[in-house]
């Protein structure tokens, strides 16, 4: 078998990530009573199913639950599809605003830099806050490292964490300015980048403030409840036993596609199916480290060093 046949079916045979276990009971459900029927219609018991029957090989009741399910999936993977590219946003906003900051804004005194160094992890922090608003779990203090008491205490009494900190990048920019440190159209394009990070936090708390429609979820679950009990009085007397596997494995494609569109409706979770948050925010705190890492190892390089590292450029011939 080929590695790629390899992992094909490992992915098809894995557990963790799968909607397996959460339709487990629907299905088990659906395949005893398909044997249920089975054990009537062997017992010589009458099983009358004739409207059952004209119900499930219906093709406008087979048309309309077929519709739904698709439209119940793609709406989830649009949700999902969302929230991954306002997370795009953020990541772009946070490292086009980083570099600005480092590269424009003047630091004639020691405190300046620090100021500026703190600014720029305030971004990574903006990241962090973020996934811990679209989560809710703020409390778990994964920030308060990253604050002064003073700063974290504040942080903790406002609702929207998030929104606070880009308040706070946006009240560095505007004194910046004010002090001359950070020219007009600078902070005109800082404050651009600002607004991308806010329009990103808006676009995923859109998503995660607005469910389905709940009459619409309660009417998919009956039509698909309908079908599987409905399935086992058409195929009972040509299936026999076998009537509960095959209910059984059809409630579990048609339920496994429902479950989900449940599974990616909200993608800020820490199931396996959602978003990878953790590893944005990871991802974007090493990218401005690493960027306060490599100007620093410049800054401190010696003049002599730049200067034969010039020399040698310039003695290099010109094509």
């Amino acid at each position: 078998m080929t590695t790629e046949g390899f992992n094909w079916l490992r992915l098809a045979l894995q557990w963790r990530g799968s909607v397996a276990p959460i339709i487990f009971p629907r299905v088990l459900l659906c395949g005893l009573f398909g044997l249920l029927i089975s054990l009537f219609a062997y017992s010589g018991l009458s099983i009358s199913g004739n409207i059952l029957d004209n119900l499930v090989a219906n093709v406008v009741y087979n048309l309309v639950l077929g519709l739904l399910l698709v439209f119940r999936t793609n709406t989830a993977y649009e949700r999902f599809w969302e929230g991954r590219k306002c997370l795009g946003i953020l990541v772009v906003a946070v490292r086009n605003l980083a570099r600005q900051i480092w590269v424009g804004v003047a630091t004639p005194e020691a405190i300046d830099k620090e100021n500026k160094i703190a600014i720029m992890r305030m971004l990574g922090s903006f990241a962090i806050a973020t996934k811990l608003h679209l989560r809710q779990e703020f409390a778990n203090g994964e920030l308060e490292g990253m604050f002064t008491n003073s700063q974290y205490l504040k942080l903790k009494s406002v609702k929207n964490q998030p929104l606070e900190l880009a308040l706070w990048i946006g009240d560095y920019l505007q004194q910046q300015h004010d002090r001359n440190c950070l020219s007009s159209n600078q902070l005109q394009a800082m404050n651009l980048l600002l607004d991308h990070m806010i329009e990103a936090l808006t676009g995923c708390e859109r998503i995660l403030k607005t469910p389905i429609p709940l009459a619409y979820a309660i009417y998919l679950k009956r039509l698909l409840l309908i079908y599987c009990f409905a399935l086992p009085f058409q195929i009972v007397e040509k299936s026999g036993f076998w009537t509960g596997p095959i209910v059984a494995t059809i409630a579990f494609i048609l339920f496994g596609i429902e479950q989900i569109g449940n599974e990616i409706e909200n993608p800020f979770g820490r199931d396996p199916n959602d978003l990878p948050l953790d590893d944005i925010c990871t991802s974007i705190v090493e990218n401005i480290e690493d960027m306060l890492l490599v100007v620093e190892a410049e800054s401190t390089e010696p003049l002599e060093d730049k200067l034969a590292a010039v020399a040698e450029l310039e003695a290099l011939p010109v094509e």
